[in-house]
């Protein structure tokens, strides 16, 4: 148990009491009369009836200009009323100002400060519930039962460990060590805190306890991901011949939840109702949530059964985890079918149906859900969509290799005046990465520091992806050295940026200074590392770094560093060795690894490996196209007609589709595309004028030139596409 400390009052510079809550300078420009009242109201009894038949903001300001005419507002009890009444609307500006109203000299109503600070805390503006408390405490009001926990309750949403220890000393001089409603909430104080050591022995150290108490360690437990704890919390309870509540399962089922432990959680459902204990909408919620994280989804269904048989319908937070178990599982059919049978839908649910589309790579679909959100109605108030719906939709066309569309919806969110939060910035700067698209990349920087988000790990480690990718090493380094914290990510963007643009030596460099720093490499780390020797022609690094992985960090290789690993020795003519390990490898090879191994041959016009190699591609089940048209060229480059042909009439009846070559330059901030397959004849003179300046000047420097003239050249407002013919 703490040790009681003398009472000290709570002063910081972020927590400093403002004179202005005394102030008594309120007024009203006019003054309107209730139609329900008579003209002149004294008592302080008749404004309290009226004060409880008010249902909207505007009856509560026509009484409060009553309680004005008359001077009946200087009343401390009818003042508490009308405070209360305008938090019960949300206007707190309004009941501090009926605070601010109040003579001093009748302060001292103490029920008067509970009401002021109750508004605050009940509306999130817990600071400002700290600093009137600070105020209390100054003009020397002393707080009873119910000041203490509301100021516990501020304490624990600010999550300040010295702050929440003031106020138990507080508790403790001013004689509430056993008050139980105080004991209770500061139990559940340290819990939000993690230090479940202090909440025990407050709990040990309680006289009395009530099922709340139970509840909130059990609660305390689940909350810092303990189910241990929570299980021997439950079972003392038990033992103590003390009946668990809905409440007290919720929190067990929980615990076991946040922890994994998805099996358990289910079983202890079932345990929950063989002991006949009442299912809250609580409790369905928790396990609809652990059948989203289960392979099966017939136990969502089975789920979704028992909610419409007990009759959880109309609970729309159990609507919207189904949806989002569906989303999860991909049955997007059930979601959308669930989603619409949502009689009031709020934002929560319309972001539900956003995800499940976007993340399925229904992109179009989950635009079109955005669209309709925004000329949604949700009674008479409109739902409009947040950052996690814009995110959704970005993230989604992000994903699927669509960059223009990505960065199109995320400046109409920015139009809309919706604030990009961390994940909206990484996906942005990944879709920034992967067009090099620089000058926008820089302006998302300028942006994320204006907005102090840059020292977030997730924005920093995007910046370092997007630098590097985009060339720009010097300043992608500097991210990189001023990131505090930085992980493995940050260490992995660093190696793979240099990698892919051939400096080989530079990322070696980085991989042994990670090292240094004492962080573990990962398989992402060897597949980035070991495409860098592939790219610099670094063979001995490469095969070194590649039984490093093996022996001394045990990593197991998978397809992807097998891949590099043939494609290194491909690259270096060293045919024969990687076609040994294709035919020796553990694990069965994929297209990229025949790939790798056919692109080398094509290189070093090796055709016996060719023909060893055709055989495989040809019974391949994959979806992509680039080995078959490979194979196909190899024998075309040979004279193979017919094997050639045979190649592509191979690909075409498995339904493959050569997607077109693309390219693309910025210049101005507009980005010109240049891709094979579309003819467009605008600007066709501009553009060989271009190319015939560019081809004398590679013939002066002794370039070899390829067939770049027998080409037609196209050009529109949005894209500049070169054709080869």
């Amino acid at each position: 148990m703490l040790n009681a400390a003398p009472v000290r009052f709570l002063c910081s510079s972020s927590l400093r009491f403002r004179p202005h809550f005394l102030t008594r300078s309120f007024s009203l420009s006019t003054a309107t009369h209730s139609p329900t009242a008579p003209p002149h109201p004294t008592t302080e009894d008749f404004f309290i009836t009226l004060l409880q038949q008010c249902s909207t903001l505007q009856q509560a300001r026509q009484l409060h200009s009553q309680t004005i005419l008359t001077a009946a507002y200087r009343k401390p009890f009818l003042a508490a009323k009308l405070i209360a009444l305008y938090a019960r609307f949300g206007s707190v500006s309004h009941a501090q100002k009926v605070f601010n109203a109040v003579p001093f000299e009748r302060l001292d109503h103490i029920p008067l400060w509970n009401s002021i600070i109750r508004a605050n805390v009940s509306h999130g503006y817990f600071e400002f519930a700290i600093e009137i408390y600070v105020g209390m405490r100054k003009f020397g009001f002393f707080p009873d039962g119910f000041t203490l926990p509301l100021i516990i309750e501020a304490c624990s949403h600010l999550g300040s460990s010295s702050l929440c220890r003031i106020v138990h000393c507080h508790a403790l001089e001013l004689g509430f060590r056993n008050h139980l409603h105080v004991v209770n909430k500061l139990v559940g104080m340290y819990g939000k805190l993690g230090r479940m050591e202090d909440a025990c022995q407050l709990f040990d150290g309680m006289p009395v306890r009530t099922i709340l108490s139970w509840n909130t360690m059990v609660s305390g437990y689940a909350f810092n991901h303990d189910c241990v704890g929570a299980s021997r919390i439950f079972k003392r309870m038990e033992l103590e011949d003390l009946r668990p509540n809905s409440v007290t399962w919720t929190s067990l089922l929980s615990s076991h939840k946040r922890c994994g432990l998805y099996d358990e959680t289910l079983e202890l459902f079932k345990l929950m109702r063989t002991r006949g204990c009442e299912i809250s909408a609580e409790a369905l919620a928790v396990v609809i949530s652990v059948c989203a994280d289960v392979v099966e989804v017939d136990r969502s269904r089975e789920i979704h059964g028992y909610v419409i048989k007990g009759g959880y319908e109309d609970y729309l937070f159990v609507k919207n985890a189904l949806i989002d178990t569906y989303r999860k599982h991909k049955h997007l059919g059930d979601a959308h079918n669930v989603f619409f049978d949502i009689k009031n839908k709020n934002l929560e649910s319309w972001n539900a149906l956003i995800s499940s589309y976007a993340e399925s790579g229904l992109c179009e679909e989950a635009h079109a859900v955005l669209l309709q959100l925004e000329k949604s109605l949700d009674g008479h108030q409109p739902l409009r969509p947040n950052v996690i719906s814009w995110s959704a939709v970005i993230s989604g066309f992000a994903s699927k290799g669509c960059g223009e569309e990505s960065l199109e919806l995320f400046r109409r969110m920015q139009l809309a005046k919706v604030k990009p939060n961390c994940v909206t910035f990484s996906t942005v700067l990944s879709v920034c990465a992967e067009l090099a698209a620089l000058n926008l990349g820089r302006e998302l920087h300028g942006y994320a520091v204006r907005n102090l988000m840059d020292d977030n790990i997730l924005v920093g480690n995007g910046l370092i992806n997007m630098y590097m990718k985009c060339g720009d090493f010097k300043k992608g380094h500097l991210v990189f050295d001023n990131i505090e914290g930085r992980d493995l990510i940050s260490w992995n963007s660093l190696i793979s940026g240099y990698g892919m643009h051939g400096l080989g030596d530079n990322a070696l460099t980085t991989f042994d200074e990670m090292i240094k720093a004492g962080m573990k490499p990962d398989h992402v780390t060897f597949v980035t590392a070991l495409s860098a020797c592939s790219h610099a022609g670094l063979v001995a690094a490469g095969r070194n770094l590649f039984y490093q992985m093996v022996r001394e960090f045990r990593i197991e290789p998978t397809v992807e560093h097998y891949a590099c690993l043939v494609d290194l020795l491909g690259r270096a003519g060293l045919l024969q060795e990687a076609n040994d390990i294709v035919r020796n490898m553990p694990i069965e090879p994929n297209e990229y690894i025949w790939g790798a191994l056919l692109n080398s041959c094509r290189t070093h016009k090796d055709t016996k490996i060719v023909e060893e190699t055709a055989s495989q591609i040809l019974t391949l089940n994959s979806q992509i196209t680039g080995s078959f048209m490979l194979l196909s060229n190899i024998y075309a480059a040979n004279g193979r007609w017919e094997d050639s042909a045979r190649v592509r009439i191979s690909a075409k009846k498995k339904g493959l589709k050569k997607t077109p070559g693309q390219s693309w330059i910025e210049v101005r901030k507009k980005v010109y595309t240049f891709s094979a397959g579309n003819i467009v004849h605008l600007g066709l003179d501009e553009v060989y004028v271009i190319l015939e300046e560019l081809a004398l000047q590679m013939a002066n420097e002794n370039y070899e030139l390829n067939s770049c003239f027998n080409q037609e050249c196209i050009y529109d407002q949005s894209e500049l596409v070169l054709v080869a013919n």
